[in-house]
């Protein structure tokens, strides 16, 4: 029941934020959130990469489509893109990353939120840390140098995201932890910034290495 009820607010959000988007000016939302204008047959639109996956937005309703079948996607990516179209300031990438807590209002989900990142990405891989990195760069990530084993992924054109891993030992398990670029809250709330922390955990473990 209470799924059902979360999932009717989130429909009912992702209704609120395209009657936003539609007072925004096509060609500044483009320029401020990284966004590529494109002419198709109903009209113009946004294309954008969503961790890899090229993303359209069709106007005028601003529904979020697989950019390469047609197909609407789920209403949770519905609703971080459109979250991030609406946020999206253009305030360049500070290149420098951060912890999920050190984030604008982040300390308060945290321990949450490295429990099904972080924490399920190192169960995932254990002490298997060449796996780990085969399935980075499967995902398109690039390497950098924190821990035993970092790579950094443009999880939309302005959010830069990192997975950091730290192989395990006699003493201390394995862990990772997912930061982000320093600017993300110009770009995404803070529960957005989770949701997309999130997919990228879910995404390197469904990634097959062998």
């Amino acid at each position: 029941m209470a799924d059902t009820r979360q999932a009717e607010q989130l429909a009912t959000r992702v209704e609120q934020l395209r009657v936003e988007l539609r007072d925004f000016n096509l060609q500044d939302l483009a320029r401020r959130s990284g966004a590529e204008l494109i002419e198709q047959a109903g009209g113009s639109g946004l294309r954008l990469n969503l961790l890899g996956r090229v993303v359209s937005v069709t106007l005028p309703g601003f529904l979020v489509k697989d950019h390469q079948n047609g197909e609407s996607l789920p209403v949770v990516t519905q609703a971080l893109v459109l979250y991030y179209l609406v946020t999206a300031d253009g305030t360049p990438l500070e290149g420098r990353w951060v912890s999920f807590a050190d984030l604008p209002d982040g300390r308060f989900y945290n321990q949450a939120f490295q429990g099904y990142t972080g924490v399920e990405v190192a169960r995932h891989f254990g002490d298997d840390l060449q796996a780990f990195e085969n399935a980075a760069r499967k995902l398109g990530g690039q390497k950098v140098f924190y821990g035993d084993a970092a790579f950094a992924f443009q999880a939309l054109p302005r959010v830069n995201l990192a997975l950091v891993y730290h192989q395990g030992d006699d003493d201390f398990p394995a862990s990772c932890q997912v930061l982000f670029d320093a600017s993300t809250s110009h770009y995404l709330p803070i529960d957005v910034s989770a949701i997309l922390g999130s997919m990228l955990a879910r995404a390197i473990k469904r990634v097959v290495t062998t």
